[in-house]
């Protein structure tokens, strides 16, 4: 089938991609096949291994433990390596991988050459140590991704997973979280202040017009006034922001919507940004302020808050604390109170390009952040924690555009970069903004924004009606109604 049965988009709000890169990738996976495989191997074993054909059924158990993981392993290598393309609707222009990446080590060079793509794990860890540079921009280079690089998992993919990711999916402590969140976010504010810019929103803008490119401080701008509007603040209302970040979402709310507002950050540097912010706008200590601390010390009682915003802080909360985390934002928010919610995850069907990049962004840009899940399994874990979803707006198309400034933004301050954090937090930077503005667009993962209120029989959801903002649609033409 000919690639000119897929259409490239041309709108200036994002970085559209050349037809090359709206390739799929390899998502032959089936649990089935894995399922069987597992239970299989132990009984081939068993059958042609004369040290173990006599046994019964606790040795074919002990061979089911024993072979379990090497067969899931095994299994997990090969599809993703000869597994087919969700489709082949874009034809791959099928060049030498020296027309995209320059592979400056030997020993790499001498495996990765020609037509033999290299994989994607191995060429960004390459890249990060120089041993491989891209022949021309990062971006325009990794939307040609599928023509020269492979996306298998591993050796080195599985020995983080095992060694690294699941057990901090499986702990996942408070001091984790402290460890994690500090030796990350307390970088430096100037390294996020070259790519986040003056805002310091480290989260997704939202596009307002598809026919200009708005500015990043623009989609930043408008995102703080649709959560702001979601939660309908009033005066009267007491907002905690969970995740607050720089403290950006606590002054805006404080100083246009006169409520109290309350942010609160594990990070130091964060707080302390935070709390300048508020006091250079001229907003009083006693309206506004960020506290350096987990939420869940917060000295507080139950619904002692009437707004409740947390926006894609929960990823760091982990797939294990998540049902606790949200039972605690539930006991928090008063009964008559509002809770938006923005969180980021991996669509259901996946490809392997998705969980590499997924790993990747683990293992080097966002330590601990496990519990990027899909939309479902979210709003399953609101609703078993006595939330009702109002509202969901899916926003990864706006977060592709917001990426792609902050991309620019980096690149722009390359010098500054490299002087105080060397080339290699550069290059990971580089890397991680590019391929974002990627992922994103393609759907690989998307963000979440949910408003939801308690499911309570006295909830007076009639008042919510104008704050509704999904079914606040203008029609561009005036309809012609049916008599």
């Amino acid at each position: 089938m000919s690639s000119s049965t897929v259409r490239a988009t041309s709108s200036p709000a994002i970085k559209n991609a050349p037809v090359i890169g709206l390739a799929e990738g390899n998502g032959a996976f089936n649990n089935y096949h894995l399922a069987a495989c597992v239970l299989a191997v132990p009984y081939l074993l068993k059958s042609f291994l004369p040290i173990v054909s006599r046994g019964g059924w606790k040795t074919y158990l002990f061979l089911l433990v024993l072979s379990g993981i090497p067969t899931t392993v095994a299994y997990w290598t090969l599809i993703s390596m000869y597994g087919t393309r969700k489709n082949e609707k874009v034809v791959l222009p099928g060049k030498d991988i020296e027309e995209y990446i320059t592979i400056k080590d030997v020993e790499l060079k001498k495996i990765y050459s020609g037509k033999n793509k290299i994989p994607m794990q191995v060429f960004h860890d390459a890249y990060f140590d120089g041993k491989i540079e891209f022949n021309g921009d990062v971006l325009d280079i990794m939307e040609q991704r599928h023509d020269w690089a492979r996306f298998t998992f591993t050796p080195e993919l599985f020995k983080y997973v095992f060694t690294i990711f699941l057990p901090e999916v499986i702990s996942h402590t408070e001091e984790q979280d402290l460890e994690q969140v500090r030796g990350h976010y307390d970088r430096g504010d100037d390294f996020y202040e070259w790519f986040l810019g003056p805002r310091m929103i480290y989260t997704s803008g939202i596009v307002t017009d598809n026919t200009i490119e708005q500015s990043l401080e623009t989609l930043q701008d408008n995102k703080l006034a649709v959560v702001c509007e979601k939660l309908d603040l009033k005066p009267t209302d007491k907002l905690l922001d969970i995740g607050c970040g720089w403290g950006t979402l606590v002054a805006y709310a404080a100083k246009n919507y006169g409520c109290d507002a309350t942010g609160v950050t594990l990070a130091v540097n964060q707080a302390k940004f935070g709390t300048d912010r508020i006091a250079k706008n001229g907003i009083p200590s006693d309206k506004a302020r960020i506290i350096c601390s987990d939420f869940r010390n917060l000295p507080v009682g139950k619904g002692a808050y009437t707004k409740i915003v947390s926006l894609e802080m929960a990823e760091h909360v982990g797939v294990r604390r998540y049902s606790a985390f949200l039972s605690q934002v539930y006991d928090l928010l008063d009964d008559d109170g509002i809770f938006v919610f923005q969180v980021a995850g991996i669509r259901p069907p996946w490809q392997f390009e998705d969980l590499v990049w997924g790993l990747f962004m683990n293992k080097y840009v966002f330590p601990g952040a496990d519990a990027s899940c899909s939309l479902g399994w979210v709003i399953n874990k609101l609703e078993g924690a006595g939330f009702e979803i109002k509202n969901v707006d899916v926003l990864g198309v706006h977060y592709s555009a917001t990426i792609f400034r902050w991309y620019k933004n980096w690149l722009s301050n390359k010098d500054q970069v490299v002087a105080k954090y060397g080339d290699r937090w550069f290059r990971i930077w580089a890397f991680f903004l590019a391929y974002s503005t990627i992922i994103s667009r393609q759907g690989s993962a998307s963000v979440f924004q949910i408003t939801m209120h308690k499911n309570l029989n006295a909830f007076h959801r009639i008042d919510g009606v104008p704050k509704h903002a999904s079914i606040h649609v203008k029609p561009e033409n005036e309809p012609i109604l049916i008599e």
